[in-house]
């Protein structure tokens, strides 16, 4: 029963992760607070290359201002042109609007929970059913048996 109950917890917190992606806006700029992505074209690479990087091509973070000539954005992720990426703490920048090619917002991504969700049950469900979680049969012996010489214990010489 104990197993049953911790396996439910299990379960139900890998469920209740979900997986957002970056999406096209196609449109009109996302509500303020927003978690977006910008990308930046080569003249804002050159522009924010000395505050924030050469090699930036997104910019990540929550939408706090627009207007119609920039965004303000609290910084949480850059993602940089040959891989990889900078995490950043909120650190709010401006950035002009010509110096952007293409604005995203994080939506849910039901496909990728799902995914997730599934791979999630898949591990605990190995892992209950070889026992390296306690669950196992906890009937089967451990240890040498009683008539097992090749186990015996050495006693010090005097």
């Amino acid at each position: 029963m104990k197993a049953l109950r911790w396996l439910g917890v299990v379960g139900l917190s890998v469920l209740s992760v979900s997986c957002y992606t970056l999406q096209p806006t196609g449109g009109p700029v996302p509500e303020l607070g927003t978690i977006i992505g910008l990308d930046l074209n080569d003249a804002g690479r050159a522009a924010l290359g000395g505050s924030m990087g050469p090699e930036i091509g997104q910019v990540e973070g929550r939408l706090l201002q627009k207007d119609t000539s920039e965004y303000l954005v609290a910084v949480t992720t850059l993602h940089l042109l040959r891989g990889g990426e900078q995490v950043w703490h909120g650190e709010t920048v401006q950035i002009k609007s010509g110096y952007v090619s293409s604005v995203y917002e994080r939506k849910f991504s039901a496909s990728r929970s799902v995914v997730l969700a599934a791979a999630g049950v898949g591990a605990v469900a190995i892992i209950a059913s070889r026992g390296l979680i306690g669950l196992g049969n906890p009937s089967s012996p451990s240890g040498p048996s009683p008539g097992d010489t090749a186990h015996t214990q050495r006693r010090p010489r005097p």
